[in-house]
């Protein structure tokens, strides 16, 4: 949505008539704004050469709106898994459990409203607090006993897959109340007058429009009166057309389906949430402080291991809402579920631009990186690529986007 403040670019030069309205000097702008925004803006522009690429692949399938929404419940759990992974790694650490956690707490799920007869509200409300108590401990390791977490979470990976088998006893159970699976399959219902399109998806997306474009508004004049450089004018007037294009697009081919999924809302609203808190919040800034530079940190005053275990904490509680939305779409608790899921959401915070030493990310960008994946998997699913060659080729995006973090950390040191 929103840019980070502290990777604006540059303001333009002038243009040898000394207005900058030239063509050339507008390409030059975009130019400059690219190569000093590369981490921001790079992967948004490989996203949408990868759309374009496997739009053409497919003949359009990949556009087609059913095709759409099944991308957004596809990979629902793993944007919500790399919000919090992001956050896990801007500050420095790793977390090898979600994938466990996330099939511990659905078939927690399962064994509360299959068996025992539990309303899904309730078994929602304790599924969380489980995945809470998850990260708490293995945060309370991480951040006062010293542990590392790679250890920990390692550790927490292996002990909470041997839980499930032993919740579920080797056994897929299911189904789940209907409630519940409109947490993985459902779509907000039709209201109002028939026409050819879903009217509050319609009405949804102008608010998500507009909200977009008064975030970028007001990000641009709280840059200005910083004194920070900010984007030239028609720059930033292209940047909220194709921003308002790209929204609007989304929109019309949801509205044309069956309208927006619930966990879409879900996201969305996970998505401005953490956004705010880690642009404007404190507490977000001491996550980027303590993953930037630790003992300037401790110097400053934060309190890094208070921060380090709300930030495992409030993993263990995405782990567990991740949990609830792939067991409601399955309709069944699995022991196998949630398998890789830790590794598609590392990928996807590195895809989306955090960096290996901390400090560095937006929950934009760990949104980016999943969607990234989730059109290669899609993409490459239409095109009928062996699983193998998916696997190689997921591999291979993550390590470009590794190395270019590299690189792009040499070049801004010499």
């Amino acid at each position: 949505m929103s840019t980070d403040v502290t990777n604006t670019p540059a303001e333009a030069p002038p243009g040898k008539d000394g207005t900058g309205d030239t063509g050339e000097n507008l390409v030059r702008v975009m130019l400059d704004g690219l190569r000093s925004n590369m981490r921001q803006y790079g992967m948004l522009i490989a996203l949408g050469l990868i759309v374009a690429l496997f739009a053409v692949w497919t003949d359009g399938s990949l556009l087609l709106p059913h095709n759409i929404s099944n991308l957004v419940l596809q990979n629902s759990y793993i944007l919500i898994l790399a919000i919090g992974m992001m956050l896990v790694i801007i500050a420095g650490h790793i977390d090898l459990s979600v994938g466990s956690v996330t099939a511990f707490v659905g078939s927690f799920a399962a064994v509360l409203t299959v068996q025992h007869g539990v309303s899904w509200p309730i078994a929602l409300v304790l599924c969380l607090l489980v995945g809470a108590a998850a990260g708490s401990v293995q945060g309370f390791m991480i951040a006062y006993l010293g542990i590392p977490s790679f250890i920990v979470t390692l550790a927490g990976m292996l002990i909470f897959r041997g839980l499930t088998e032993i919740l579920l006893k080797g056994q897929t159970l299911g189904p789940f109340p209907g409630g519940l699976q409109k947490m993985g399959n459902g779509f907000l219902p039709e209201v109002g007058p028939t026409t050819n399109y879903h009217n509050i998806t319609l009405l949804l997306g102008l608010v998500v429009i507009v909200f977009v474009v008064l975030q970028e508004v007001r990000d641009r004049k709280r840059q200005q009166e910083f004194s920070l450089d900010v984007l030239p004018a028609k720059l930033f007037l292209l940047k909220l057309v194709a921003l308002v294009a790209a929204v609007l697009t989304v929109t019309l081919m949801l509205a044309s389906y069956k309208g927006a999924p619930i966990v879409l809302l879900i996201l969305g609203a996970l998505v401005v949430g953490y956004g705010y808190v880690m642009r404007n919040a404190v507490f977000g800034r001491h996550i980027y402080a303590i993953g930037g530079n630790l003992p300037a940190a401790k110097l400053s005053g934060v309190k890094d291991k208070k921060v380090t275990f709300y930030v495992f904490l409030n993993m263990g509680m995405l782990a567990a809402l991740a949990g609830l939305v792939v067991a409601a779409r399955l309709n069944a608790a699995s022991p196998k579920a949630g398998l890789s899921f830790e590794l598609e959401a590392i990928a996807s915070s590195f895809i989306g631009g955090a960096s290996m030493s901390g400090g560095v990310g937006t929950v934009l960008g760990a949104i980016v990186g999943g969607l990234v994946l989730g059109v290669l998997n899609n993409g490459m699913n239409l095109l009928s690529v062996g699983t193998d060659w998916q696997q190689v080729i997921k591999g291979l995006a993550l390590l470009a986007a590794v190395g270019f973090d590299v690189w792009n950390k040499r070049k801004v040191g010499s």
